[in-house]
């Protein structure tokens, strides 16, 4: 009956954003309002078994890429080390040279706690800097990091939390003065992560699982030195249920679910003339018509980021067209499901799919992928397939996930 419960609530809120993807457009008749931040590469998952199965990992079994998704999944390791490198060629469509690569550390202490650590390295690529009058001022290639640490502990008998560190680096202008400077934000993320045995099924040993994490609490970024002008990070609020089931001594099967959230201002609706043009008030701000002003400080960012939807949008005659603020709130909720075959604890394949409505970005995509695990190395690899392609292009296309990892110390339960 529980089961039941959990597929009906994960059903109903996929038939709300759905409904949203049909009203606000698969024409685009009214502009997307989407939520942007700075540093948007700490949100790109670094785990090719996430990036399989429908950017899942709140709640699924834990490993060593568990940082990105719920750092408090650590203490549940049964390893007693596990180590692991990521890389992902990413947006290959657009520029050929980016990607994205990272580095995980962790270590379980004993039963009750573990520690953790990675690396996340983006590469923007080779980009020529020209000045205002076009002339060229040399070939840079832009990067941004971040690293980060946490400790996780179990805090009962099923229940474990953690609470993370994060530096972040963004380097976009190699130090040029004239076109900005680095960028830097310290961050914190905190999480929770429940897993117990079920008697669900009277054939079969299962276990259910959930999760709750907000990650990149943290200060706002600025790349002039000023602070009239520092945008937020994505500060992402994530929660989300798994089931695994041990068919029989050989095989396995897990579902998992996510709902994510960015816990950042929604832009409000600016007042335009007749021609569509911005209004200002006499300090230079814009006029804002509908919904509240985003720039406010962080905790009051991620409190108003639950009620702050607009609910109008122009359309492509610059008329206002009214959708609902309720409406708006739900389409910024983004959802995730996948599945994952094991087979002997050697093989996996899994799959999945991530919903984003048109009014907040538009990304719809399937995810495929596989993993071989021998003695103690591993090797997960996942591939996106966009199912919103515009005339055959679109820069999610063909990307790749490649994992390695590995693990000694035996299993700890």
């Amino acid at each position: 009956m529980k089961v039941k419960r959990l597929l009906l609530a994960a059903f109903l809120l996929v038939a709300a954003t759905s409904f949203g993807q049909n009203i606000i457009g698969q024409d685009y008749t009214v502009s997307p309002n989407v939520i942007t931040t700075a540093v948007p590469f700490v949100s790109i998952s670094p785990d090719a078994r996430g990036g399989a199965m429908g950017d899942c990992g709140v709640a699924t079994t834990p490993d060593v890429y568990s940082m990105h998704y719920n750092p408090a999944k650590y203490v549940y390791l049964e390893d007693k080390f596990a180590g692991g490198l990521g890389y992902s060629p990413w947006l290959r469509n657009l520029v050929p040279d980016m990607n994205l690569a990272y580095l995980a550390l962790a270590y379980k202490i004993n039963e009750r706690s573990a520690v953790a650590g990675t690396l996340r390295y983006f590469s923007c690529g080779e980009i020529e800097f020209r000045d205002v009058n076009n002339i060229s001022q040399g070939k840079y290639s832009p990067n941004e990091w971040a690293i980060d640490a946490t400790y996780s502990r179990m805090l009962g008998d099923y229940l474990s939390g953690a609470v993370a560190g994060r530096f972040i680096y963004s380097d976009l202008t190699q130090n040029q003065s004239d076109y900005g400077r680095p960028g830097i934000s310290v961050a914190a993320d905190v999480s929770v992560y429940y897993k117990r045995p079920v008697e669900w099924f009277s054939n079969m040993d299962a276990d259910f699982a959930w999760g709750a994490a907000i990650t990149n609490i943290g200060s706002k970024i600025s790349y002039n030195g000023q602070s009239d002008r520092r945008d937020f990070i994505p500060t992402t609020l994530r929660l989300g249920a798994g089931l695994k089931l041990d068919l029989d001594e050989y095989n396995s099967l897990a579902f998992n679910v996510d709902f994510s959230k960015l816990m950042v201002p929604t832009p409000p609706v600016i007042e335009r003339d007749e021609q569509g043009n911005p209004m200002y008030n006499d300090d230079g701000t814009y006029k804002i018509k509908y919904g509240l002003d985003n720039n406010v400080s962080v905790v009051q960012g991620m409190i108003q980021s639950f009620y702050d939807a607009p609910g109008w949008g122009y359309n492509q005659k610059h008329e206002l067209v009214h959708y609902g603020s309720f409406y708006e709130e739900l389409c910024e909720i983004n959802i995730g499901g996948g599945i994952e075959y094991w087979y002997n604890n050697t093989f996996a394949v899994r799959g999945g799919y991530f919903n984003e409505t048109a009014l907040k970005g538009n990304r719809k995509y399937v995810t495929l992928g596989a993993a071989l695990k021998y003695s103690v190395f591993g090797l997960d690899v996942s591939y996106l397939i966009p199912v919103n392609t515009v005339a055959g292009s679109n820069p999610l296309e063909n990307t790749l996930r490649f994992n390695l990892t590995y693990s000694m110390g035996g299993k700890k339960g």
